[in-house]
């Protein structure tokens, strides 16, 4: 490059002095053959420059070439680290897990306690593990349990052993879905958007108050003893077929979902005080053998009770109804008393059987009061 400035340099050179300064002579010829010189000259410095610059843009693009090769170097080595750590992270939680679950297989009582507890630690430090870990949980608690009865002797104590198992597993999951005082900023240890799965379950003592709970399946299940009050469920809740053994707590509860509770049976009295039901809520064919307390409770959407037994006293005192309320064949035994209730959408009690005292005092109906209830009103 530098050979090629030079020779254009003294072809131009040569150029301007012979053709330029043909047919001059005297002052005039020594001035153009000067000019010649220095226009030949500043070519060449002219051209050297660019020759320097354009070696040092060499220089530059060859350095940064290089700087972008070895960020791009250790970026594969730093993604190849950081694989490898991903890996042995994954293989160290498939092996704890894999470890806590053989725990849960065991015959002896403390070990499977040790089981939930390391699923619990694993669950509570990896959080895209958690739902996987209430499902075994949940799987555990549907297997297969005979409550103790008042015997002795080592069928008795392996199953009050194993009853002590099953409620420390309903305790670390009502710990981890409670979100604290202050849902909006919810304690560290809470799970967020969890389903359970806990169909068919038996379930001693089952507690879930001010709990937060995605989808919930507790069909068929028995509930011994619930207290499930303040609990917000934000997808459908299923209680179908469920029993509820002694009392059942579901005060200021929130079913977000539809409430499913068809066919359920509740042995003791059941609390729904201020319950509210955002969609629609099913007690078909439901049978209530205690007092059913629905005082303060708001159904957003339709309340269908058709069929539903009340064989103790039932009460909706205040309760609001907007959507359509359906009592169709409802068999209210021992007393019924809606006072204060607001029926906003159509009231429905065809061939319902009021064998007890049915009170509706105060009672609105914005579509019209319902045949059944208006005998009722007036006998």
């Amino acid at each position: 490059m530098a050979a090629a400035i030079a020779a254009a340099t003294l072809a131009l050179t040569v150029w301007l002095w012979w053709a330029g300064t043909a047919g001059l002579s005297g002052d005039k010829l020594v001035t153009a053959r000067l000019d010649a010189l220095r226009t030949g000259l500043s070519f060449g410095l002219g051209g050297g420059g660019l020759f320097a610059l354009y070696l040092a843009w060499r220089r530059q693009h060859s350095t940064e070439v290089g700087l972008r090769q070895k960020e791009r170097d250790q970026e594969d080595v730093a993604r190849a680290y950081e694989l490898q750590r991903e890996d042995s992270l994954a293989k160290r939680i498939t092996e704890l897990y894999t470890k806590a679950v053989e725990q849960l297989g065991s015959d002896k009582a403390p070990v499977r306690l040790g089981g939930l507890y390391a699923l619990e630690r694993l669950a509570q430090d990896h959080a895209e593990q958690r739902q996987t870990i209430v499902n075994v949980l949940c799987a555990y608690l549907r297997m297969p349990f005979t409550l103790p009865d008042a015997t002795e002797g080592a069928e008795h104590r392996e199953s009050a052993q194993e009853r002590e198992v099953r409620i420390t597993a309903q305790r670390i999951l009502a710990h981890h879905l409670a979100p604290g005082r202050d849902p909006d900023n919810p304690d560290a240890t809470f799970w967020s958007d969890i389903d359970l799965d806990l169909t068919r379950a038996i379930l001693i003592d089952f507690d879930l108050t001010r709990c937060r709970v995605r989808e919930a399946q507790f069909s068929g299940a028995n509930l011994i003893d619930a207290d499930l009050g303040s609990v917000t469920f934000t997808g459908n809740a299923w209680f179908d077929d469920a029993i509820f053994t002694n009392r059942a707590n579901f005060g200021d509860v929130t079913f977000t979902g539809r409430a499913h509770f068809v066919d359920a049976t509740f042995t003791g009295s059941v609390r729904l005080l201020g319950a509210t039901f955002t969609d629609r809520a099913y007690f078909n064919r439901a049978t209530f053998a205690g007092n059913a307390w629905f005082d303060d409770a708001t159904f957003a959407s339709r309340a269908n009770f058709d069929n539903a037994t009340f064989a103790d006293r039932a009460r909706f005192l205040e309760a609001t109804f907007t959507g359509a309320a359906y009592f169709n064949h409802a068999n209210f035994t021992d007393g019924a008393r809606f006072t204060g209730a607001t029926f906003i959408g159509e009231a429905r009690f065809d061939k319902a059987a009021f064998t007890g005292e049915a009170q509706f005092d105060g009672v609105t109906f914005r579509q019209g009061v319902p045949p059944e209830i208006e005998q009722l009103i007036s006998s």
